[in-house]
């Protein structure tokens, strides 16, 4: 996984998944689920920046799916897309804390429009590729991260695991969201892999004179600020 947007696509008609998938890529790295189980146990993780969700599923409904992630106090992006149109069925999805609501059959011009328009609501659709937080400027694009205009030596993971944490400042973000967002789900890697890389970006930040706190929570994961945001 990277930098990109991650979005999570909860449906069961695999077809339809895989047409969706080719039309999000574009603009964000998408994951799979094809029933309601294992949606929510992807959902719950808390590491996607969007989920489209499929109401009629396998299993587990994707509104039990809705509100159990709600309950958990999930407030990831979620867009329902669903043969459901009428006004009760769009109004409940709402009230269990849907953002967006897409009929089937739909335009894929439509859907594709209104995930750029809640990834970019919610910031992280940002059409200059561009995070900055104090003096540090990262080009996700580019591939490149400055502080202060001076360039950071950052190898391959090093980058996304800075960007992660600055695209979510001053956010509690677990070493499992950390592992999972960057190694993926069926990565065979040992979780401390996470402390090595946390330790390598730290050296490096310090190497470039970059007063970026990124401080340990104990028993709870890491926080990354700038110096006016503490």
């Amino acid at each position: 996984m990277s930098a990109t947007a991650q979005v999570l696509v909860v449906e069961d008609e695999r077809e339809l998944s895989a047409d969706i998938v080719e039309l999000i890529k574009p603009i964000c790295e998408p994951t799979t689920a094809y029933d309601g189980e294992q949606g929510e146990f992807l959902a719950s993780q808390d590491v996607f920046d969007a989920i489209i969700l499929d109401l009629m599923l396998p299993g587990e409904s994707g509104l039990d799916l809705l509100m159990h992630i709600r309950s958990q106090g999930i407030s990831t992006p979620v867009l329902i897309l669903t043969a459901k149109d009428t006004i009760a069925d769009k109004l409940r999805g709402f009230n269990d804390g849907a953002d967006d609501y897409v009929t089937k059959p739909f335009h894929r011009e439509e859907l594709l429009a209104r995930m750029k328009a809640l990834l970019k609501r919610t910031g992280h659709l940002n059409s200059s590729d561009v995070i900055r937080l104090g003096q540090l400027e990262i080009n996700t694009s580019k591939h490149l991260a400055t502080f202060n205009g001076g360039p950071l030596t950052l190898k391959g993971r090093e980058f996304d695991l800075l960007a992660y944490l600055a695209a979510n400042p001053g956010t509690i973000i677990t070493k499992e969201q950390i592992f999972n967002r960057l190694w993926g789900f069926d990565s065979e890697t040992s979780l401390s892999v996470v402390e090595v890389y946390m330790s390598n970006l730290r050296k490096e930040l310090k190497r470039a004179g970059s007063d970026l706190s990124v401080r340990t929570i104990r028993n709870a994961g890491y926080i990354v600020e700038a110096p006016d945001e503490q």
